[in-house]
């Protein structure tokens, strides 16, 4: 299981390498440089979240098994898990989710989000970006859209994908028609794993910052020489080259990954057994600690891609307790491992005084079957699903939508992904019907004509 699958296949590749940085002294700046669009300027929603964390449960988390359970529904629909009571009255979810019950107050729970999507690829990029997969526009994702609509400071990259990028095939979730350069940054490494290392922040043998900065003012001169062939006023230096020449040679920049920063006790408080450094782990817990850090450092995206849940075969395994099973450490136990993290990342926002300010999604592609398969598993369902939202403005303490008696369809209000994408949007101050334009001068809403924000949410 070093390099989880999903059952079409494919495995998680990166499409954005920043190497050619460290081995030729120049990759990032050039990745950097790549054209920007220009937007029209209007008055934007005031932002209540500064920042985002989306926790990525790539494969499809079942929904009857995690946030809504049918604890009276027969067994081949209710499945192997008990349910448990929550801190809302009246709420269960799977009794594997122990701590999650305990911080429900702070959550916004959607059970009838919907889509007509039951492939990975189309229902992806429909849940990240609102709009439905078309093959005339490739559409960006939430993150993606923030950092190009919001001005950048700082020397970390403002979108950061941990551990990898979220894609399939040839299908690439990131910047669409906007310019490459507010695509996520991928990390390339676990941060549960004992080698943890960030991809390229260091210099490759036989570079060194001299050769770098060479570069660097080679670039500049030859753009200062343009900018006079070409009677410019000013000569000013290569922003994205800056940034990039920024990147490798801060130890700011290089000590934001730095786990061992962070007391023990705070490690554990994120994960079941952070010593248990497998290298095949998949540890939530660490990623989700990895992400307050950056965001606490100003990184306004900050996407968790956290594999292993498209599950079409035995049930049991979501909490390790099948014969053979792995045993429940780092990031294995998918549920139990999920309930840790994500409310050590709730509780601990909220005591830093960031809660406020940083969004948190959970959310997958789509749901899964009511009926479990003949392999004790659940098949694909976008008819009905999930979605947490928490932080960052959201009114918590609620239950928004249902399903009905079999967790197959909305039984009341539905939500759909473009709903879902003008919400977020808004919580970021960012305003949905903002256009932005594709490369050949198209104009595109940032959300789909049509999309209604999700009022319970912003407490409206």
């Amino acid at each position: 299981m070093k390099n989880r699958k999903r059952c079409d296949g494919a495995s998680r590749r990166d499409f954005l390498r920043v190497g050619g940085l460290t081995a030729l002294g120049f990759g990032l700046g050039d990745y950097l440089a790549a054209q920007r669009l220009l937007c029209g300027v209007r008055n934007l929603p005031r932002p209540k979240a500064k920042s985002c964390i989306l926790i990525w449960l790539d494969g499809g988390p079942s929904h009857l098994d995690t946030f809504d359970p049918k604890p009276d529904a027969p067994r081949e629909i209710r499945g192997p898990f008990g349910s448990i009571k929550t801190k809302l009255p009246g709420v269960r979810i799977n009794e594997h989710l122990p701590r999650t019950a305990k911080i429900l107050d702070k959550v916004a729970m959607l059970r009838a989000v919907t889509s007509p999507f039951g492939v990975h690829n189309f229902a992806m990029q429909y849940l990240m970006t609102g709009y439905k997969p078309t093959p005339a526009v490739e559409y960006p994702t939430f993150g993606s859209t923030l950092v190009h609509v919001r001005e950048q400071e700082g020397v970390l990259p403002p979108n950061i994908a941990v551990p990898d990028l979220i894609s399939r095939d040839r299908a690439s979730i990131g910047s669409g028609y906007l310019p490459g350069e507010n695509a996520p940054f991928a990390l390339g490494s676990d941060p549960g794993k004992r080698n943890f290392k960030v991809r390229d922040l260091d210099f490759y043998k036989g570079i060194d910052l001299d050769r770098v900065s060479r570069r660097r003012q080679f670039v500049n001169a030859l753009d200062e020489f343009s900018r006079a062939k070409d009677r410019s006023p000013g000569a000013k230096p290569d922003p994205d080259l800056q940034r990039a020449y920024n990147l490798i040679t801060s130890p700011e920049a290089k000590k934001a990954f730095d786990l061992t920063e962070e007391k023990d006790k705070v490690r554990d408080l994120y994960t079941f057994d952070r010593r248990a450094h497998l290298d095949n782990s998949n540890n939530i817990g660490q990623q989700c600690l990895l992400a307050r850090r950056l965001v606490e450092r100003g990184v306004p995206f900050v996407t968790i891609n956290n594999t292993g849940w498209d599950n079409h075969y035995d049930l049991e395994t979501y909490a390790n307790r099948s014969p053979g099973a792995l045993s429940q450490v780092g990031g294995h136990a998918l549920i139990p491992g999920f309930d840790k993290a994500f409310s050590a990342l709730i509780g601990d926002l909220s005591d830093r005084g960031m809660l406020d300010e940083t969004l948190v999604l959970v959310m997958g592609e789509f749901g899964r079957t009511p009926k479990i398969n003949t392999n004790g598993g659940r098949d694909h369902w976008p008819n009905c699903f999930s979605v947490l939202m928490a932080g960052g403005g959201v009114a918590g303490g609620q239950v928004i939508g249902a399903s009905d008696a079999l967790g197959e369809f909305p039984k009341e209000r539905p939500v759909t992904p473009s709903d879902l994408a003008a919400t977020i949007y808004t919580l970021l101050g960012v305003d949905p019907a903002l256009e932005l334009h594709t490369r050949d001068g198209r104009p595109v809403r940032i959300a789909p004509n049509g999309s209604k924000v999700i009022r319970e949410v912003i407490g409206a």
